[in-house]
């Protein structure tokens, strides 16, 4: 009886502990990303922009033809978004700008977000004709416009109906039917985005409703596919996610305190329902000294860095050989090249 109670107990241990850190909890260790190495895949240099290890061109003609006549997608997580005729989802990116209409996203971006030629495009049901527009690309051909925003495909999305391109670098949106960033709740809308702006710092779907400011809502932790370390993971912002080797997962414990958090920034607690591209069994919380809750990965406090200054900035991976960006399976990422 008793070793049977024993044994049980002992089960018990080793599921709490698969629970968390899936056995990468000691300081300094675990399992990490191979490099993507040198290879000049699509979107090379182009961080943030979703090229990186993996990245396909849509080299077929459907994804690189006209849009033909756009339709409206009911989707549960983004609401109504616009796709072309043959079901592929379409884009847009908050650096460009819709007023006037012109396209930031050229030379390897072009090729992981392939352009939407404006020959032959229509609105369909749900789309106000009036906001279709073009504008002239650096080669010269023609680019469709949305509410004066340029429209793209995404090279990664493979069949009808795929979103793998919401929130890459955290400037890349599925398109709502009034060319805003799709966002669940979101009704399809007939009147163009008023935003005049569009350029680096501009808050992904700014946009007047009733005299006010609304802004989409972003995932609370995405993934952008590096072209250095591969898949990682970012907050709403698109800052790059990192964990501490000094911190412990099991039990959870920070060692950032005092002087550290002006660098580091505790990443703040999220609703793991709503987290898409990796598994929420991940995504946790942990109270911190100062009673403030931060978000966990596979039980790991994420921090922000201060060196970071745009969306998928990598400047503190492999600081002081101790802070890591983690990759989308929750492991930390030790390449650094």
């Amino acid at each position: 009886m008793r070793r049977g109670v024993f044994a049980g107990s002992a089960v018990a241990v080793l599921m709490l502990t698969a629970a968390c850190g899936s056995g990468d909890n000691s300081a300094g260790k675990g399992d990490s990303v191979q490099p993507v190495g040198d290879s000049k895949q699509a979107g090379s240099g182009y961080d943030g922009y979703g090229g990186g290890s993996g990245a396909v061109p849509a080299a077929d003609a459907v994804k690189n033809g006209p849009a033909g006549e756009l339709k409206v997608n009911a989707t549960t997580e983004l609401g109504s978004t616009v796709t072309d005729s043959a079901g592929f989802t379409l884009y847009r990116f908050d650096k460009d700008t819709p007023k006037p209409p012109k396209s930031n996203c050229e030379g390897d971006c072009a090729t992981v977000w392939p352009a939407v030629s404006a020959d032959d495009a229509s609105a369909g049901e749900g789309i106000d004709k009036s906001l279709l527009g073009s504008v002239a690309r650096a080669d010269g051909t023609k680019q469709l416009t949305l509410a004066g925003w340029p429209v793209y495909r995404y090279a990664k999305d493979t069949k009808a109906g795929d979103t793998l391109g919401e929130g890459v670098g955290g400037t890349w949106h599925v398109l709502a039917p009034d060319g805003k960033p799709a966002k669940a709740g979101a009704g399809a809308g007939s009147g163009a985005d008023p935003s005049a702006g569009g350029g680096a710092g501009e808050a992904a779907g700014a946009g007047e409703a009733g005299g006010g400011q609304e802004k989409a809502q972003a995932d609370p932790v995405g993934v952008n596919r590096n072209t250095k370390l591969g898949a990682i993971l970012t907050d709403a912002e698109g800052r790059t996610l990192y964990r501490f080797d000094k911190d412990s997962a099991w039990p959870m414990k920070t060692n950032c305190l005092g002087a550290c958090l002006d660098t580091w920034k505790p990443a703040k607690a999220v609703d793991k329902e709503l987290v898409k591209g990796i598994p929420a069994e991940l995504v946790g919380t942990f109270k911190r000294p100062d009673g403030t809750e931060q978000l966990t990965i596979d039980c790991w406090p994420m921090y922000t860095f201060a060196g970071d200054k745009e969306a998928g900035d990598i400047n503190g991976q492999g600081k002081q050989g101790t802070w890591f960006a983690v990759s989308d399976k929750g492991k930390k990422v030790t390449t650094t090249g």
